[in-house]
């Protein structure tokens, strides 16, 4: 007896994307996103912007960090302070937010894009954030065309493909990739990469082809987003040989011994790679992702749950500890940005000068579970900083926080005037 012809399966997109597909969006597969270096340069001077993106998973606590004032004499607020220094080279921003975006922590994955990755096949470029719209544009000018990083777990990076970027979660990955490499290891891992992955797409597009027989008409559309996927990997791979030849950079620096991993000591070494990575070329796009830890945080005065503190029901003993650790947040940034001030990306500019760094989150309060009133934070990239602007929501007028991914856009190089939910630049940055 001949067997049933089985019926159409149902397939969801985001189940079918991450399980047949998730090899494409490796860090180390996409890292393959390369060919020969070009003198080409997005920028007039020939002098190549970067973008890095910081997420912070549980927001900032508003009372500590907006200001009062708006304009260039605002007040620093206690979460600023440590930015004193610098408060002309960076803006921060009040109510802005995603429009119509909630959720709480399930809705934190919005923080680059401003779509929810459950309604990304209604938009046209899906949910793709803005650090990978960047780094679309750099292509194989680098190594690497971005680094997605998560410390603590967790990524801010999504594809146009609603795929969640697997980041690098730690420092010895992420130093190796960066440095480390023998011309033994170098032609073997790149060689045995390039031949795996090239053998993970026969696999996957033999499935998929196998797939197509049996799907429905509407599923159709579906996995011809997915081959196309594909053939942009595929493109990929046959474009990375050319660096084969090429060598990784030298440094000096190296990590201390045994590498730390307690969360106040790695979250420094993480910030000094991010920006060895930057002065290096070997990428131009990064996001940091900053989540909790999974033992002690080795933040001085700190007892308790990063998660457990930002629920604090305006408690006084859990809101000194909460303050401990979000001043770490800022003072740490500070130092990031300190150090890209100080390094030259040409004769006449700093590596801050050339360097869009955001700084912010997803989530307006933790406590209340309120994707509202983002805390925003724009740094270096040559924009007008020293401001304080403030976004009044006022019915259909609001000003999305997408606006200030469009401005970050063009910044960097590209000919947009779109991007997520935006209604247009953000005036007052240039």
């Amino acid at each position: 007896m001949d067997k049933m012809k089985p019926k159409p399966a149902h397939i969801d997109r985001r189940s079918f994307l991450r399980g047949a597909g998730a090899a494409i969006a490796l860090p180390f597969l996409e890292s393959l996103n390369i060919a020969r270096p070009l003198l080409a340069s997005n920028q007039p001077d020939g002098t190549p912007m970067r973008m890095v993106c910081i997420g912070l998973n549980y927001g900032l606590y508003p009372g500590d960090f907006f200001p009062s004032e708006t304009g260039r004499n605002y007040k620093l607020p206690k979460l600023l302070q440590p930015l004193a220094h610098v408060r002309d080279d960076f803006t921060v921003f009040s109510q802005l937010d995603h429009p119509g975006i909630k959720g709480g922590h399930e809705a934190v994955h919005t923080y680059l894009s401003g779509i929810m990755s459950n309604k990304a096949k209604a938009m046209p470029e899906g949910n793709i954030t803005v650090d990978q719209k960047a780094a679309e544009f750099v292509g194989s000018q680098t190594r690497y065309p971005s680094i997605p990083i998560g410390i603590g777990g967790g990524s801010i990076s999504w594809t146009r493909n609603s795929v969640e970027i697997p980041p690098i979660s730690k420092l010895q990955d992420l130093f190796d990739a960066l440095f480390q490499e023998t011309p033994e290891s170098k032609k073997r891992r790149l060689a045995t990469s390039y031949k795996l992955n090239s053998s993970i797409l026969d696999v996957v597009r033999d499935d998929a082809a196998a797939l197509k027989k049996r799907i429905s008409k509407s599923d159709t559309g579906k996995l011809d987003e997915y081959f196309t996927s594909i053939r942009q990997v595929e493109q990929r791979l046959a474009q990375s040989s050319a660096w084969l030849s090429e060598p990784k950079p030298k440094t000096d620096y190296r990590l201390p011994r045994p590498v730390p991993t307690d969360f106040y000591y790695e979250v420094p070494l993480f910030y000094d790679l991010m920006r060895l990575a930057l002065d290096t070329d070997s990428t131009r796009v990064l996001s940091c992702a900053i989540n909790g830890w999974g033992g002690d945080s080795g933040l001085p005065g700190v007892t308790q749950g990063y998660h457990f503190l930002t629920h604090h029901g305006q408690d006084i003993t859990r809101l000194k500890q909460l303050s401990i650790i979000e001043t770490f947040h800022t003072r740490q940034f500070a130092r990031f940005l300190d150090e890209l001030k100080r390094a030259q990306a040409s004769d006449s500019e700093s590596l801050l000068d050339k360097t869009i760094v955001l700084f912010g989150s997803g989530m307006g309060n933790a406590s209340s579970h309120s994707n509202r009133d983002l805390p925003l934070v724009l740094a270096g990239g040559g924009f007008r900083h020293g401001e304080h602007m403030s976004f009044p929501k006022s019915g259909p007028r609001q000003t999305p926080a997408c606006n200030v991914f469009v401005s970050m856009l063009q910044r960097f190089g590209l000919e947009i005037d779109q991007f997520g939910t935006s209604t247009g630049t953000l005036e007052g940055l240039t």
